[in-house]
This record gives C-alpha cells, structure tokens and sequence, in this order.
C-alpha cells in the first residue's frame, strides 16, 4: 500500500513538473524566434572567419538536440571555434551584449545539456581537435575541446597506455568532462573526476583560467581549493573547457570476457558484491536484465540465456588471470548462475562487449520507429536489487517497455524506453516511472542520476536531491562565476 500511495504522490508530482517543463519549452522556443542582430553576426564572422559561421536551419537544427528525447530547440547562430583565442573572444562579445551561449562537443548526451532553450550563439568545438601532449613516462596527456575517446586511444595504441573511461558513445572528451561521465569500467578505473589533472577554462567574460594552474599535472595537490572538480560536471553552466590533461592507465598483458545468467537480480548482486570483497582484478561488472539480453540477442546475433545476467572483462597477468575467472564462476555458481560462457579471442570479445555497447540500439529495435528515453540513477551496490526490482515493478504497471541495464559493479543502472513521442500519454507514462525511480533511488541513499547529469531533464530531482540550501549555494556558485546569466541556460536549474 505504500509504495502505491508513494508511486501515486510521484506521478502527481511529475505531472506538474511535466507541465512546467513543456511550458518552460514552450515560452524559450518562443524566443528563438527573435533573429540576432545582423551587426552581432558580423562580429562573430570577424572572430573566427566566415566559414566558420551558420545560420542555416540544418545546421541549427542540428546543433539544438542531443540524443535525448528532449523537443529540438535551436540556436540562433553555430559558430566553430579552431583554438582557445576564438572561445575566448566569442565569450567575451556574448557576455557583452548578453547572448546566451551554449558550448557543443559531439551531442551524445542524453539530459538535452546542448538544447538552446533561449536562443543564442551555440559554440562548436570539434575542431578544436589537437592533441596536445603525450607524457608516457607520467602516464597524462592534454588534448583539446574535440578530441574524443576513440581519437585519443587510436593516437595511444604503440604507447602501451589507454584512457579507459568508456560511456558507450564516441564522446569528446571535454564534455565528458563537463558531464562527469563514466561507463562500463568505472569498478576498476573511476569516472572522469577521478581521471582530470588539470583543465583550461574560458570563463563567461572570456578569461581563460588553468583550475590547477598552467602547466601543472601532478597525480596530487593540496593547493587551494578544487576549481578542476568545481567543472568536471558543471555541464557548461559555468565555463567552456578548452583542454584537459587526463591519467591515462596501462594496457593490461592479458583479458578475458565471460557472460552468466543467473534466476534473480539479488543472485546476480550477490556474486558482485562477493566478488568485489575478494579483491579479484576485475574491469566490468554489467548486469542486464532479460528484456535487455533478449534485445541484445535479436540485435547483435548472439545466443545467450533470456535471463538476468552479468557480463564480465578480467583484466591483469596470464598467470594469474585463469586462477581469478575460476574463483568468479564458484562465486558465482553458489549464488545460482549457470551458463558460463568464455570469450579470450579478441575478436569474440570485442562482439560481446560491442553487443553491450549497442544496447540502446537494441533497444530502439524492440519496437522499430521509436525514439530513446533515457533515464539513470545510482544506489549503494546493497540497494541495487530494491530500486532495480521496484523500477520494473513500476515499468511493467506502466504498460510500457524498459530494458534495464546497470554498471551493476558501482551501483548504477539505466533504463532505455523506446518511445513513440508523438504521444504524449505514453511519454507521460515514461515520464512518471522514471521519476519514481528517482525517487526510490534517493529513499535508498542514492542519486537521481549516476552519469547523464542533470540537462533540462532532472531539474525538479535535484532540488529534493540537494535539498534548498544546496541549491542556493550553487546557485550563488553560478552567480559569481556568471552574473550575467549567459552560459547555457536552462541547464541545472529551472529559471
């Protein structure tokens, strides 16, 4: 009965948001309309050269959307930034004259982070694209704005080294930075705020700011407070990041992969749990549920049991990995799993984990012409299987289709609805579950969101989530760094 009374309060709650949200959408759409002066234009094409700057409804399109399910909503004007002089003079000209200005990486995300709400300049920076530094010997590099993750281990592949941090896209690595994000080998490696050294921001009025000061890379300071974790996930509300000098980790001598399934979500938690205690060298625990490893078999051609399971990478010497995959399929057999299945070829193993990978894809394929919505949270790894139970509970009672996917070996899981948009009963339907997983998330210690952030999406959530006072911090945050408003609005908070 309570959670019925609680699912009911949450579905009232969201229909409010829901609705200040589509009229939020509605006036700032509104806004768009009203064209940027020619003169401003002008400007822009003296700063960083006329091919350099769009006005065209395809590229303003394409610039007003990530792959969220989010309502497109362009900017006025795309400018392309090629070096840190541009960025910091078209700061500089839109704090000026008060644009809105919003920074673009590679628009994977998933929150509606890019979306232009009130107009303005959306500032481009994939061709921002040097990578400026390699220290082997130290284990960091420095690249620019466009980078991204495949890029930059493309460039590392005869150094022996990696950046491991994998969200599933091929995202710059600027705005992982600006996101927080993380993925499939957070268990081992961490997220993205763990993994910055140092960053060079423009801030809002254009000046350029290095958080740990120039040139510094050291695996530890003590010195001042800490502006680089102050914009690792300030999703553009406070600065554009220009560059970042990253840890980069050794390749290990050897990796298997290996896929069992298992009668419950608590067994498959159970054996994580377990295995984590034991110490044993692991790179990622993922948990799919059997809706999801049902999509992943259809999609990507594989065979595995329609189950809960978990897919797992070991990683470390050849001598002792055997030992370590032994120990996991006891742990994990005591705990009921059955169908262990070995993937050591490289080439087997990057379809398994590319069949993960696709996931949303797969997803999309369940229900063909539909849109993703996309939604996270994170529990400590105890709670994972209350939230992940009570979240299917509350899909299945919804009517709708929810694929449930999680980093199960740091607590965090996604939701892929494959949704048809045009309806708005069903996108209210989603909407209402997914809130309510929020909320059973943040009754059980956790967050309303482990990697996407906040966008436009989660704006309510993190006003319950942080509580008034926090919020008030952080928007005094947003003030000093700010005042004027201009960097990407909409975003974080409502306004």
């Amino acid at each position: 009965m309570y959670c019925k009374t609680l699912f009911q309060t949450i579905c009232r709650q969201t229909h409010r948001l829901y609705h200040r949200s589509v009229a939020y959408n509605a006036n700032t759409q509104a806004a768009t309309k009203a064209k940027i002066p020619d003169r401003f234009v002008q400007a822009v094409i003296d700063i960083v050269g006329n091919e350099n700057v769009s006005t065209t409804d395809a590229v303003r399109e394409q610039h007003g959307h990530d792959e969220s399910y989010h309502v497109t909503s362009p900017p006025d004007i795309v400018a392309f930034a090629e070096n840190t002089d541009h960025v910091s003079q078209v700061a500089r000209l839109c704090n000026n004259h008060e644009v809105p200005l919003i920074p673009f990486g590679s628009g994977t995300g998933l929150e509606g982070g890019i979306n232009a709400l009130k107009g303005g300049l959306c500032l481009d920076l994939s061709k921002m694209k040097k990578i400026v530094s390699v220290n082997a010997e130290d284990f960091d590099c420095t690249v620019e704005a466009g980078v991204t993750r495949v890029t930059l281990n493309n460039y590392l592949r005869d150094t022996g080294l990696t950046f491991p941090i994998d969200p599933g896209a091929d995202a710059s690595l600027c705005g992982m930075c600006a996101t927080s994000a993380s993925g499939t080998n957070a268990v081992r490696y961490g997220t993205m705020r763990e993994n910055v050294l140092n960053m060079e921001v423009v801030l809002p009025d254009g000046r350029v700011i290095h958080t740990a000061g120039k040139g510094r890379r050291t695996k530890k300071t003590s010195a001042g407070y800490n502006l680089t974790n102050m914009f690792v996930g300030s999703e553009g509300t406070l600065g554009i990041i220009t560059q970042a000098t990253l840890r980069l980790h050794g390749i290990p001598e050897a990796t298997i992969s290996a896929v069992c399934s298992f009668n419950s979500v608590q067994e498959a938690v159970d054996s994580t749990v377990q295995i984590l205690q034991m110490g044993i060298s692991i790179a990622r625990i993922e948990f799919l549920d059997e809706v999801s490893v049902d999509a992943c078999n259809r999609y990507s051609k594989l065979d595995m049991k329609v189950a809960p399971s978990l897919f797992f990478e070991f990683t470390g010497s050849s001598d002792t990995l055997d030992k370590q995959a032994e120990v996991v399929k006891d742990i994990a057999s005591m705990n009921g799993g059955s169908e262990f299945k070995w993937a050591s070829d490289p080439e087997e193993r990057n379809h398994l984990w590319k069949a993960r990978h696709d996931i949303l894809y797969a997803c999309m394929a369940l229900r063909p012409g539909s849109k993703p919505y996309s939604t996270d949270v994170c529990v400590p790894i105890s709670n994972l299987p209350e939230v992940i139970v009570r979240s299917k509970e509350a899909i299945q009672k919804a009517g709708v289709i929810g694929p449930i996917v999680g980093h199960v070996g740091d607590g965090n899981f996604h939701v892929f609805f494959p949704t048809d948009r045009s309806n708005p009963e069903e996108v209210k339907k989603i909407s209402d579950v997914s809130v309510y997983m929020a909320e059973i998330a943040m009754e059980l210690d956790g967050t309303c969101t482990g990697e996407h952030g906040i966008g436009m999406g989660k704006r309510g959530l993190l006003q319950r989530e942080i509580g008034d006072t926090g919020m008030e911090v952080m928007r005094q945050l947003k003030k000093t760094f700010d005042p004027k408003g201009i960097m990407n609005p909409g975003k974080v908070f409502f306004e």
